[in-house]
């Protein structure tokens, strides 16, 4: 187990040494927005005239829609299925999960229809076979980029194949692992897709805000202080309540636990950054080793209580600014959409941004001009995204470790109260625990 842990440590100090690149994109989109902003308001016409900036960024994200969709569904089916072989504990952990994200969709939701972000900027609809009127130059390298494929066929055919390979057996893994491959690769063109974001930033803010004004600029700021107070609210009183209900566990003691991997995710917007320490930090805590080992892992693809809010609240936004709210019907398909597409996309830059768009094209492809303006506050909203994954999943963690009995309440107050401090030098757990090791064993195998 020692050397395991280890290796499973390698990933954080690997985030710790691209921490620099990831500040110098977050740098550059803070102040693209600054500077698209100031261009608009300073220089409206200058800034109408960005506009082609932040549509070229949008057909890229929309290039990219199909396949990160794809690969995302097939490998989410996959994921079920290998995660319910485990037993009770893959179960209850995947009832949990689905459940807190449906629960989280629906918050986001809500408060979106109570604040209506977006409001009043009634900003002009996407259309993809509109001519630009832009210079013939600006035309062809726009037109360089590949169009869009139907986001709902590709769904169900993702869910198709991906039964399919369950139903293969044995035959279908090494296809699966191709997928895997497949996806690696998706999400590496996303990420360089990302690097493009200030740009695209840049002219969509520049345009929205010359032809709407400081309308624009108070519009964005209040999503991004409703999102930030939704998510506080999801984690001390949704999050709370049941951690204390049902293990007696205080919420902020919890979090104080967990203060240095909450640094290292706000450092970097990604709860991916903390996985290993988190997964050590649970069995110091007195959580036995198999249910961490599967609850974890598992929570990182399909608990994702922060994205979750984050997509409906920022789906709404788009629909009011572009002056096409979507009615109750629209918001519940949408809802049923965001709960399939977002699932097993954790972690990946740009990974939200494309299933928001995804779910935007399939229900009005009109609002896709709309993501626009996301894309230069999403970054904003990436920390309190992964922060709050982050922190689902380590009461989730706490939770299923107490409803299977598999949880050391001596060691978890013990823990919380400071009598037993992590060992940052290892990483190990120190406390007795050789019956879990055993059980560790047979749920690997």
């Amino acid at each position: 187990m020692t050397s395991q842990r280890g290796e499973s440590a390698a990933p954080a100090t690997g985030a710790r040494k691209g921490l620099d690149k990831s500040h110098y994109l977050y740098i550059a989109v803070i102040a693209a927005v600054v500077l698209g902003a100031l261009i608009g308001l300073m220089f409206p016409e200058v800034g109408k005239s960005l506009k082609p900036l932040g549509d070229g960024f949008i057909k890229l994200i929309k290039m990219m829609i199909a396949p990160v969709i794809f690969c995302t569904i097939v490998l989410g089916i996959g994921s079920i299925a290998k995660a319910a072989t485990v037993g009770k504990v893959g179960g209850l952990a995947l009832g949990y999960f689905l459940l807190m994200s449906t629960f989280a969709l629906a918050i986001g939701l809500v408060v979106g229809n109570l604040i209506h972000p977006g409001d009043g900027l009634k900003l002009a609809p996407y259309d993809p076979n509109k001519k630009a009127e832009v210079d013939s130059t600006v035309s062809f390298l726009l037109g360089i980029i590949p169009g869009d494929i139907p986001v709902l066929p590709t769904l169900l055919a993702a869910i198709l194949v991906g039964f399919a390979l369950q139903r293969m057996g044995k035959q279908g893994a090494p296809i699966l692992k191709a997928i895997g491959h497949g996806q690696a690769l998706v999400f590496r063109i996303l990420i360089m897709i990302m690097w493009l974001a200030p740009v695209g930033a840049f002219g969509a803010i520049a345009a929205v805000v010359g032809a709407t004004g400081p309308a624009a600029i108070l519009s964005m700021f209040t999503l991004m202080a409703a999102f930030y107070v939704t998510c506080a609210l999801f984690i001390v009183v949704i999050l709370g309540g049941l951690l204390q209900t049902v293990a007696g566990v205080n919420i902020f003691k919890l979090m104080k636990y967990l203060a240095r991997e909450y640094l290292l995710i706000f450092s970097t917007s990604s709860s991916e950054a903390a996985l290993p320490r988190l997964i050590a930090k649970m069995e110091h805590l007195g959580v036995s080793k198999p249910v961490v080992g599967v609850t974890v892992p598992t929570g990182y693809s399909f608990n994702l209580d922060g994205t979750a809010i984050y997509l409906t609240m920022a789906s709404l936004f788009v629909a009011n600014a572009m002056g096409t709210p979507l009615d109750l019907g629209a918001q519940i398909s949408l809802l049923v959409f965001m709960i399939i597409a977002s699932k097993g996309a954790a972690g990946v830059t740009g990974a939200g941004l494309a299933t928001l768009a995804a779910g935007l094209q399939a229900h009005k492809p009109e609002l896709l001009g709309g993501v626009g303006m996301i894309v230069g506050i999403d970054r904003f909203m990436s920390e309190a995204r992964a922060l709050t994954n982050f922190t689902g999943n380590a009461v989730a963690t706490v939770l299923i470790g107490t409803w299977v009995k598999e949880i050391d309440g001596g060691q978890v107050r013990r823990v919380l109260s400071g009598q037993e401090p992590f060992d940052e030098q290892t990483m190990i757990a120190h406390h007795d625990h050789a019956p879990q090791e055993q059980e560790l064993e047979k749920a690997a195998v």
